[in-house]
């Protein structure tokens, strides 16, 4: 079985301790000249070249935004540091579109707000960022003055976002202006700086971030493997593996040691307990079922150089750094890239479960919601691009295909476009229950009749919704101080086949976010398949 992220309290509480900021300390009251060195010198060294996002802005539509704006001088100090120290440099888009910090930011913008931080409600911002996330297609030109304005109303509104909710919490001006990558690095010149980097006060991010701070000690463990000359390669060659002993045995042993998955000490040609367990353990780090074979996919995994690894671990450092504070009550955290969904309760697990997510081309989105909603023996509405690619299709070479599907037309959409749903039962894609927080991506968690998939160790196959293990335990979960709805009527509901909405009372905060690198409770440094190639397109821009 794939381990979890948050298991014991501690590891959980530190999945939600924020990206931080004293306000009081760095924009207490001074003279001009005291408050002009709170501000970062402009780094005139990032380039073209060597910028970690393509576009650059002028200086001064930073002045006349914050002049428009008429914002005060802690926000508009911090935002002309912010820009400074990146050359004025885009933060938020690249020439492709929206950064993937800009996705993290806005899941934790929205986050605060469903928490209750009224001050950050905008709505002509939330109707653009709907629009941009939802634009698969987007590319920016800096002639864009709609792009310019929304870049720089994001940086207010993180700017405003960390002042006013972390004043308690000390993390430095600088720090957090490197929230986002300034330029390319070298993966081992970045590590051994960030490593070695002290603070006069020594006061750290890594304090009030527990995640990070964890991984930033794995961080340290490779960086000294991949000094010492890494690990050795080992042949691909599976035959090779299929006796008690093999020439090729020691190095694969050896691989283990250096990362930590079995002691030092064996160098013998024969398979031992010991070099089986050690298989163990790497599989359940990379979140495989823990057989102990050795398989053509685990040498290739054990194959990826500890370069690869640290520049993984650096990636997902910066991801941490997006996390909300830790919860007062119930939140649900689905990471996709571990096919698991965590309930927690303030500081305590409720549960976790293998979930089922979007394929390659019908991503699940990283965003926040409030699951309000629960739908028994739901209707499923089928999309239309999933009416057009694949319904039709169906029906031209299949008359009675809707009927066999249990599936109706309703009417015709503004394209002309049949408009299906199917019906509650035993074939509907949706299984017996879903469960709704208002989006605008129309993802949503529900049951499935294909239960066979959650034997799958990766399971990204959906359309882009998140398909639940055991949809009755979150049913009942959620509604369980609802005297109207004992276990029994659940199940009855759920097999009624006429659909019942239900409000959740106290409704619970969803985030879905996308770490492939994390240590867990066990102290295990985990790594999982960069599914949607979010790793690869930021490693491009982070490193030579």
């Amino acid at each position: 079985m794939m381990k979890r992220i948050c298991t014991c309290a501690a590891v959980v509480c530190s999945f939600f301790i924020a990206c931080t900021q004293n306000a009081g300390d760095e924009d207490s009251p001074g003279t001009t000249a005291e408050k002009d060195k709170k501000i970062s010198k402009r780094d005139i060294g990032i380039t073209s070249a060597n910028a970690y996002n393509d576009l650059f802005l002028d200086s001064l539509s930073l002045v006349d935004f914050i002049s428009k704006k008429n914002l005060t001088d802690s926000v508009s100090r911090r935002m002309t540091s912010f820009y400074n120290a990146r050359n004025y440099q885009y933060a938020w888009f690249s020439s492709n579109g929206l950064t993937e910090q800009a996705l993290a930011f806005w899941n934790l913008h929205n986050y605060a707000i469903y928490s209750g931080d009224t001050s950050l409600k905008d709505k002509v911002l939330q109707r653009r960022m709907d629009k941009l996330i939802s634009d698969s297609d987007l590319t920016v030109s800096t002639s864009n003055k709609a792009i310019l304005n929304t870049e720089l109303t994001l940086t207010q509104h993180f700017i405003e976002y960390i002042l006013s909710n972390f004043e308690k919490v000390y993390v430095k001006r600088k720090e957090v202006e490197r929230f986002i990558p300034l330029k390319k690095e070298n993966v081992m010149e970045f590590s051994d700086s960030l490593l070695t980097h002290k603070h006069k006060d020594n006061k750290y991010f890594d304090d009030v971030n527990e995640s990070y701070k964890k991984l930033k000690e794995a961080l340290k463990k490779y960086y000294e493997i991949a000094r010492n000359g890494g690990w050795p390669v080992i042949s691909e060659d599976i035959k090779q593996f299929k006796k008690d002993s093999s020439p090729l045995i020691p190095s694969l042993k050896k691989r283990l040691q250096i990362s930590g998955d079995m002691p030092a000490g064996d160098s013998s040609a024969y398979f031992t307990d010991t070099l089986k367990t050690g298989i163990k353990q790497f599989q359940y780090r990379l979140g495989y079922t823990p057989d102990g074979k050795i398989t053509t996919q685990l040498l290739k995994d054990l194959n990826v150089p500890v370069e690869q690894r640290l520049k993984q671990i650096l990636i997902n450092m910066n991801r941490m750094r997006w996390m909300p504070q830790e919860p007062g009550g119930k939140l649900i955290l689905v990471n996709i890239p571990e096919f698991v969904l965590h309930f927690v309760d303030g500081k305590n697990k409720v549960f976790d479960m293998d979930v089922v997510v979007g394929k390659e081309g019908h991503n699940t989105m990283m965003f926040t919601g409030k699951l309000s909603q629960i739908v028994f023996s739901p209707y499923w509405n089928v999309p239309p691009g999933i009416v057009a690619k694949e319904i039709l299709p169906h029906m031209a070479n299949n008359p009675n295909y809707l009927d066999e599907q249990d599936m109706e037309v309703t009417g015709t959409d503004e394209d002309g476009l049949p408009i299906i749903r199917q019906r509650p039962g035993d074939k509907n894609s949706l299984g017996k229950v879903k469960f709704l927080f208002p989006n605008s991506f129309n993802i949503y968690f529900h049951d499935t009749p294909s239960k066979e998939l959650f034997k799958k160790d990766k399971r990204a196959y959906s359309h882009g919704c998140i398909r639940l293990s055991d949809p009755l335990k979150m049913a009942e979960y959620l509604l369980k101080d609802d005297p109207e709805w004992p276990p029994e009527k659940i199940l009855e509901a759920m097999d009624s086949g006429n659909e019942k909405f239900v409000k959740v009372k106290n409704p619970v905060s969803v985030f879905i976010t996308y770490y492939t690198a994390w240590v867990d409770e066990n102290n295990q440094l985990n790594f999982r398949d960069d599914i949607y190639g979010r790793d690869s397109v930021v490693q491009k821009k982070m490193f030579y």
